[in-house]
């Protein structure tokens, strides 16, 4: 008998199914089979193989044997991470872990015994430790680690994009290592190669006889799935490798508080001077000593790169519109919350209103006591103008709606987008970074210092005569200044100190309610023991956050939540953007 998970949206049930003698060989758990269910043939499953708790009665048997799929070992993993991620249903994490087309028999065993050099001696010290992360400059490259990695036998790389994939694979398969490519040579991985590399869905693929995981810039966002239930590639593999008994590589330039803690806190840095020759020229202008600091955002210190014909230019500015940025026309004092020191913004009764924690007060300065504010977050299109006028040349502006390659110009400004559509720059200006810095989100600092890192490998190290311009009303910002000395150190003990302070992951268990029905949720989860729900008040979406001591206990209670009928709750689980 076979225990069957169908593959259908909203069916979490399991059947069980007659398996034919000339079908038994091919059957195995994590199967793809074809079942008649319902008077029609659906996909789905082996989740188990003769079940001890079976129904004595008469089953129907298997209509066919579709293809390979996740072993045992993922099925398990995906067990754990229907709980983890409070989704109470295993097909979203087996759609990912199974092959994009039917396999049937497996082609031969790839594998070589090259070793690649040089290896990095820190990544190889930490993996014979048993894992940990490993903190590797912005412009440093990663394929020594990736070397020191597969010596120790078959090796599962995460990176964080589609494109960033493909040129790792052609880089290591021209270093003379056998690589699967994945999801598109599934097949090859579950077979046998020396290195199995994706991007974030590539937790979940096989990997045969593992040896080890290494997961690149862990501190992109794109490693977490965006659709619910919201898994984090990084917390998969930990999860992966605990189980396997391999050891677990973070690598990132700039290490998040919850990376270091799902590794223990194993860190290891370079030395001062390497890491800072790695890191391009920070440049801060403290824009609460410059004029005019509340009509512009076009500083004298930018005005000298744009003028400079021989520079490409690259201005960040992640506001379209308009946004309540606001400052004290009298001190310069950025107006902040006095509880969490998120941005605060005027709401339509005149008070100052945190976005982040909802504490409101009257519109007066704490710094100086004036009740008079300047908005100072202009827009791209707006901007583009300005520079255009300072610069005296052409400047092209890129969104993330644009489609089309930028054209070619010596200044461009745009969201965050331009930092993945150019390929490199001379200097990368952040011309308010406050407002990545004071987002009303928790991860608002670690986000930041992620922009800076991706800033970072446009324009190259120091020694290339890269530079970044930060402007800025923060100066002293933890962020700033870990860029500044090219110590992204600087930011984890404040930020850990907050976030155990304000019990936010990874020091407690938290979940983002919303969406039609998700505030009958919410007033169930309010009766259970350990489980704390509070309103994110003064966004534009209605949410609730409901906290826990551990991931378990918050998981098992969003599963048990009652549903209204016609509801359409959206659970995120550690949410990236609250």
């Amino acid at each position: 008998m076979a225990r069957v998970l169908p593959d259908l949206t909203g069916l979490d049930k399991e059947f069980d199914y007659l398996i034919p003698e000339d079908m038994a060989p091919a059957v195995q758990v994590g199967s793809l089979l074809r079942v008649p269910l319902h008077g029609r043939r659906v996909g789905g499953w082996v989740i188990e193989l003769d079940p001890r708790d079976a129904p004595a009665t008469e089953l129907r048997p298997i209509a066919k044997v579709s293809s390979r799929g996740p072993d045992a070992a993922l099925i398990e993993l995906a067990r754990w991470a229907s709980v983890r991620w409070a989704a109470g249903r295993l097909r979203p994490f087996l759609v990912t872990a199974s092959p994009p087309a039917n396999v049937g028999a497996l082609p031969p065993e790839r594998r070589t015994k090259v070793a690649i050099e040089p290896a990095h001696r820190d990544a190889a010290d930490l993996l014979v430790s048993g894992g940990g992360m490993l903190r590797l400059p912005p412009t440093e490259d990663v394929l020594p680690v990736l070397a020191a990695a597969a010596r120790l036998g078959p090796l599962l790389v995460i990176v964080p994009s589609v494109d960033r994939a493909r040129i790792d694979a052609t880089r290591l398969r021209r270093a003379g290592l056998a690589v699967a490519l994945v999801p598109q040579e599934w097949a090859q991985a579950a077979a046998g190669v020396d290195v199995v590399i994706g991007a974030r869905a590539a937790a979940w693929a096989p990997c045969r006889d593992l040896a080890a995981v290494v997961v690149v810039d862990e501190q992109e966002e794109s490693l977490q799935e965006e659709r619910s239930p919201t898994w984090h590639a990084r917390d998969v593999v930990v999860e992966r490798g605990r189980r396997a008994g391999v050891p677990v590589l973070l690598v990132s330039p700039c290490p998040t508080v919850s990376g270091l803690a799902a590794v223990g806190d194993r860190l290891r840095r370079p030395s001062i001077d390497d890491e800072r020759n790695a890191w391009p020229i920070v440049e801060v202008v403290d824009r609460g000593r410059e004029e005019p600091w509340k009509r512009s955002l076009v500083t004298p210190a930018l005005i000298a790169h744009l003028r400079n014909d021989e520079r490409t230019v690259v201005c960040v500015q992640n506001t379209l519109g308009r946004a309540r940025i606001l400052a004290c026309r009298a001190c310069r004092t950025l107006a902040r919350c006095e509880r969490c020191e998120a941005a605060v913004g005027l709401t339509d009764e005149g008070l100052l209103a945190c976005r982040r924690c909802g504490l409101e007060r009257p519109a007066v300065c704490r710094a100086c006591g004036a009740t008079s504010f300047a908005n100072l977050r202009p827009g791209v299109t707006r901007l583009r103008e300005e520079l255009e006028a300072a610069a005296g040349r052409p400047v092209i502006a890129v969104t993330g709606d644009a489609t089309d390659p930028p054209a070619a110009a010596g200044v461009y400004v745009g969201t965050e987008a331009v930092l993945h559509r150019l390929r490199a720059a001379d200097v990368v200006a952040f011309l308010d970074l406050d407002a990545e810095l004071l987002a009303p989100r928790y991860r608002a600092a670690e986000q930041a210092m992620a922009l800076l890192v991706r800033a970072a490998r446009l324009t190259g190290s120091r020694l290339r005569g890269g530079r970044l311009l930060l402007q800025t009303f923060l100066p002293r910002h933890e962020v700033v200044q870990a860029a500044l000395l090219a110590d992204p150190g600087r930011l984890t003990g404040p930020e850990t100190e907050r976030r155990r302070l304000l019990s936010l992951p990874p020091f407690a268990a938290l979940a983002a309610l919303s969406g039609p029905g998700h505030d009958s949720v919410a007033e169930w989860l309010r009766s259970v023991d350990g489980v704390s729900v509070g309103a994110a008040s003064g966004r534009p979406d209605a949410v609730d956050l409901a906290r826990a001591a551990t991931w378990d206990e918050l998981g098992q209670a969003l599963i048990g939540a009652p549903r209204p009928k016609g509801s359409r709750v959206r659970v995120e689980v550690d949410p990236p953007r609250r």
